[in-house]
């Protein structure tokens, strides 16, 4: 199986913060940035395998900075290591505000993908080529993330 560029998976998604996602004090749900992160992590890995994935785990969710009411909301999400059947994909948040323009870093996330075939089982994956100089050091630390994974696996 051919190695694929990052670039494969790389998907960017815009979304409003409208006063539904956000709690008393006008900024977004935490839990709603969550299940956006979710979202786009499974479709930047199933454009890499081409397969149905599931989510195996959320390793970490940072939180910086919130959006609040009509804040732009930008997602971009790429597939930065893998496994035989596994991919770990990264995404980033950021909002902008709109009368502004100004873009924060709001929450950044790694998640564990894995793929399935048409049975439901595992499935192999292709690997990931990183292109950007933090997918280059992602790539470099996935083993010591998946270290940590098995290890509370175990526990």
């Amino acid at each position: 199986m051919e190695a694929l560029s990052s670039d494969v998976s790389r998907t960017i998604v815009t979304r409003l913060v409208l006063p539904p996602d956000t709690n008393h004090m006008g900024t977004i749900f935490g839990g709603t940035v969550l299940s956006y992160i979710d979202e786009i992590a499974a479709i930047a890995a199933m454009k890499h395998s081409r397969k149905v994935v599931v989510t195996a785990s959320i390793d970490t969710v940072n939180f910086m900075s919130s959006a609040e009411v009509g804040d732009i909301l930008t997602l971009e999400a790429c597939v930065i290591s893998t496994g035989r059947t596994s991919m770990e994909v990264f995404v980033k948040v950021e909002s902008e505000d709109l009368t502004t323009g100004e873009r924060t870093l709001t929450t950044t996330s790694i998640l564990s993908m894995v793929a399935k075939d048409d049975e439901g089982r595992p499935t192999p994956v292709p690997a990931v080529i990183p292109q950007t100089e933090d997918e280059k050091r992602l790539l470099q630390t996935a083993q010591q993330r998946k270290q940590r994974r098995l290890e509370m696996r175990n526990q």
